[in-house]
């Protein structure tokens, strides 16, 4: 859904973030990072974009009271996105909300990197992007360097580990109206001082509309053949090949999703029903998102989710079966001589 390789890190501002019911103080730089190096300049880039890989769900501020602009964050934000010369100063407006609401104890000081990027791609648009990350956790990193006849070390401590972000929030320059699109990262256990992050410092709700409905239903549906059926059935590979390929069928022949019509015309196994079913709640649990029962079938996250179903048997190193239609024409079996398994295929003529 995101990705960043042809993106860009044009500006970069950092503070400090003490926790204010401890007294810690609030630390606000004078000026912007002076981005050179472009190396360091790489290095921040994967730290701040590539956790982003791997999050599907996308999110819009909003105001208890139904005003955006009355959300802290929407507004400096959406000041930085009209003038992007006022980026300094909003990010210390943005590090200034973030200290007077951590006053839960258990709150970590920590560094807030204000970071503005051009081209992060999210659902095929390329859009300049506002991140606001915050590194609480520090490890001691050790270094290894030749020196005389032999090897001298040394190390560092309160360092960074770049493959490890604590929190973040990547804002696009997108459906301004509607919250933006934004997508959030909080690495911190689910207890009542992580909720901070995501609801009292950014409030953000899930976006709940037909592409990302469509979206979350393939992907789980995905994941439950691919990862869940092995542990209760014993299926083969081509029978979840199959199951993956009616699913697409069915989203790409319908208008609306139906859960039980879905689960009948696809599973159509009354425990594998039961079975995806449960694994439906669970993620719901887990990710804290809301999956309906039915809604109106989104193309655009269809084809996005076709690139990502496969239909391929891979035999051994020789030979790679694509499973498009009817699974009663490829059969399997074992051969006794040959000690092998086999599939027998069965077709009208060679294309």
């Amino acid at each position: 859904m995101i990705s960043f390789f042809e993106s860009s890190l044009s500006m970069l501002s950092i503070h400090r973030i003490g926790n204010k019911s401890q007294d810690e103080y609030i630390v606000l730089s004078e000026q912007p990072v002076q981005l050179q190096d472009e190396t360091l300049a790489n290095l921040l880039k994967q730290y701040f974009l590539s956790p982003y890989e791997k999050v599907n769900e996308v999110y819009r501020f909003y105001h208890p009271n139904d005003e955006l602009e009355l959300n802290e964050v929407y507004h400096f934000v959406s000041a930085v996105f009209k003038d992007p010369e006022t980026f300094h100063e909003n990010s210390i407006q943005l590090a200034k909300h973030l200290y007077d609401i951590s006053n839960h104890p258990k709150i970590k000081s920590g560094e807030l990197y204000i970071a503005y990027f051009k081209d992060v791609q999210i659902e095929g648009e390329l859009l300049d992007a506002l991140g606001i990350f915050k590194s609480e956790t520090k490890e001691t990193y050790l270094k290894v360097y030749p020196e005389q006849q032999g090897f001298g070390m040394s190390y560092e401590q309160e360092a960074i580990n770049i493959h490890k972000l604590d929190k973040g929030c990547l804002i696009f320059n997108t459906e301004k109206e509607e919250g933006y699109k934004a997508a959030v990262i909080d690495q911190t256990n689910r207890s009542a001082e992580a909720v901070y992050w995501k609801d009292e410092f950014l409030k953000l709700k899930i976006r709940n509309d037909n592409y990302n409905q469509t979206s979350n239903v393939l992907g789980v549906y995905k994941n439950f053949v691919t990862q869940k059926l092995d542990e209760e059935f014993e299926v083969s590979k081509a029978d979840k090949i199959d199951l993956l390929n009616r699913s697409m069928k069915y989203f790409k022949e319908k208008e609306t999703f139906d859960m039980d019509e879905f689960s009948n015309e696809v599973i159509g196994n009354p425990q594998g029903i039961e079975s995806f079913k449960s694994f439906k709640r669970n993620y719901e649990q887990e990710f804290d998102t809301s999956i309906a029962d039915s809604f109106d079938i989104s193309d655009a996250a269809v084809k996005k989710q076709s690139r990502v179903y496969k239909s391929v048997l891979k035999l051994d190193r020789n030979f790679h079966i694509y499973i498009h239609g009817n699974k009663e024409l490829i059969e399997k079996g074992f051969d006794e001589d040959k000690a092998m398994n086999y599939y027998k295929v069965y077709f009208k003529e060679e294309a």
